[in-house]
């Protein structure tokens, strides 16, 4: 069924009826009950993912980037966990099966697949600032994972609730290219996707740092951020380091020394951290086209 809703209806007035938004999938609801690290667990994701032939497409087609360094050829979804992790590919599988839930109906001028590009990219940038902050600061690889490929799910949300008005949004975002995405939402709409965002991860019961992320990546600075850090932090500098790949939404690429000191990273190791987001953003390039 369709619960796409049509004008004169806003926004918020949309979101404020549960109904207008789709259930979590019983695929992911499964992935979420899973206690990894046992073997009952293990065996039970991967009988999942192997069940749903474009979920293990996606792992087995992810393996094989080159951003992973593996020489041989992937085949199975088995042979994928050697490669990214149990942990990686639950955390994959989750938010790809989430994603695809929102995006079963025409997705119009969004581009589904750069969104997701631009997601995955953002969640291993995310990863990477994490090998640089101290481990009291580092939160637990399936929160960075998980908000990293969730962030800008609300441009899906956008799509679900009104497709027209997500087609007048991404025409004018196209038209309008040096212009900041945030200008356009507060021209346009009621909602921005960050509050579109973490309005459906409140709803599909997810933990509240993931919301936090959802709604406060372009913030991070609101007081109301403030329980959820550094992880909302993390996905504010990982969407800035490669703010213009897969989806642009145009955010000022500076990263003030302040806001690296606040993940606790060393200073003298920025270039170096640019660096390799920029070398792993080749390495998507290479393995998406």
């Amino acid at each position: 069924m369709n619960n796409a809703i049509t004008p004169p209806e806003s926004l918020r007035e949309a979101v404020s009826r549960l109904n207008t938004l789709p259930a979590i999938p019983k695929i992911a609801q499964e992935i979420l009950s899973l206690k990894l690290f046992t073997d009952k667990g293990e065996r039970s994701l991967l009988k999942l993912i192997e069940q749903d032939p474009l979920l293990s497409a996606k792992i087995i087609g992810l393996s094989n980037a080159p951003l992973f360094g593996e020489a041989r050829k992937i085949m199975t979804v088995r042979d994928a966990v050697t490669v990214l992790g149990i942990k990686r590919v639950k955390m994959i599988a989750l938010s790809f099966a989430m994603m695809s839930s929102m995006a079963k109906c025409q997705t119009g001028l969004l581009n589904v697949q750069n969104l997701w590009q631009h997601s995955l990219a953002v969640a291993i940038a995310m990863h990477a600032l994490s090998n640089f902050m101290p481990d009291n600061l580092r939160p637990l690889e399936d929160e960075i994972f998980l908000s990293g490929l969730l962030h800008d799910i609300g441009f899906l949300v956008l799509n679900h609730i009104d497709p027209k008005l997500s087609d007048k949004f991404h025409a004018r975002l196209a038209v309008e290219d040096g212009r900041p995405m945030a200008e356009i939402e507060a021209e346009m709409l009621e909602m921005s996707h960050s509050e579109l965002g973490a309005e459906l991860g409140r709803y599909w019961n997810l933990p509240e740092a993931i919301v936090a992320v959802l709604r406060y990546h372009h913030q991070p600075g609101d007081a109301r951020a403030a329980a959820w850090q550094p992880l909302v932090m993390m996905a504010n500098i990982a969407e800035r380091l490669q703010s213009t790949f897969g989806i642009s939404e145009r955010a000022e690429p500076d990263i003030s020394i302040g806001e690296w000191a606040a993940l606790g990273i060393d200073t003298s190791r920025i270039d170096e951290i640019k660096a390799l987001v920029e070398k792993h953003n080749q390495e998507f390039v290479a393995s998406f086209t």
